[in-house]
């Protein structure tokens, strides 16, 4: 699969959308990442069923940098609930380790995009619908915390994306203000990202039929043209999501999450 220079200002345009869209709405740009980089991958003659687990896998990876420069912009306004992040984390670690380690290289690559689909779903519409929480509903305590790392870090690691899908519903069901959801969500994305990262490095080292630049799952092409990009505009969206209106901020994640899940529905229905 030749690098050329379509291939460049692809992955660089898409870096720069998935970096804004990173700090605007705190998932880490996952989200838009995997579709598209399946897209591109699926283009160039990579195997449907490996296309979208590199997809996955490149797409965490970057994350690990995007949030870097997502939550710095988001710490510097104080919105980072560091408490909550501090209480997730080793929870996030663990189920990202056993997601990423052995149960994605067993999964096949259309029931990966399939479940990436119902959860994005899943997620927009709980966004969309925009419930009022209880007034009395608060966080659960260390325990229960350390247990909702465990599920955000594990499904992550399945579908590639920062954990926002989860932990941003959550914590507003919980109360947590949205724009200290988001930015609590951004923080969170850097423990999901490198626990990740570093079992699909592993977990797929064996594979014989990687596209070159490839470490595991991960295609270093990508990685590395869509994280360069990203980290300049991750601290532009960081900022405009805490000019937006709650409700604007929850339609605009909810739209933007029903049009990916729908695409990556279809890679798994139809893509073999």
């Amino acid at each position: 699969m030749p690098f050329d220079i379509t291939l460049f200002l692809e992955l660089a345009l898409l870096g720069l959308c998935s970096g804004f869209l990173a700090g605007l709405l705190g998932i880490g740009g996952g989200m838009v990442m995997v579709p598209f980089i399946t897209l591109l991958l699926s283009s160039r003659e990579v195997n449907p069923e490996l296309a979208v687990k590199m997809a996955i896998a490149t797409s965490m990876a970057t994350i690990v940098f995007t949030s870097v420069s997502s939550v710095r912009a988001h710490h510097q306004r104080g919105a980072v609930r560091w408490d909550i992040v501090k209480s997730f984390a080793p929870g996030i670690v663990a189920g990202a380790a056993i997601a990423s380690f052995g149960v994605f290289a067993i999964l096949k690559g259309s029931s990966l995009a399939l479940l990436f689909a119902l959860f994005v779903g899943f997620s927009a519409t709980q966004m969309f619908l925009d419930k009022k929480p209880a007034a009395s509903r608060q966080l659960p305590g260390p325990i229960g915390l350390i247990g909702a790392g465990g599920v955000i870090g594990f499904l992550s690691g399945l579908v590639g994306a920062g954990g926002g899908f989860i932990s941003v519903p959550l914590m507003t069901w919980c109360n947590v203000a949205i724009h200290n959801a988001v930015a609590t969500s951004a923080a969170l994305g850097f423990p999901i990202a490198l626990a990740n990262a570093l079992g699909y490095a592993f977990s797929g080292a064996q594979l014989s039929n990687l596209p070159p630049y490839s470490l595991g799952y991960i295609w270093l092409p990508g990685l590395i043209v869509i994280a360069g990009c990203s980290v300049t505009t991750a601290p532009m969206g960081a900022s405009a999501a805490h000019r937006l209106p709650v409700k604007r901020l929850k339609r605009i994640f909810a739209s933007v999450l029903y049009l990916l899940a729908a695409y990556m529905l279809y890679r798994g229905l139809f893509s073999h």
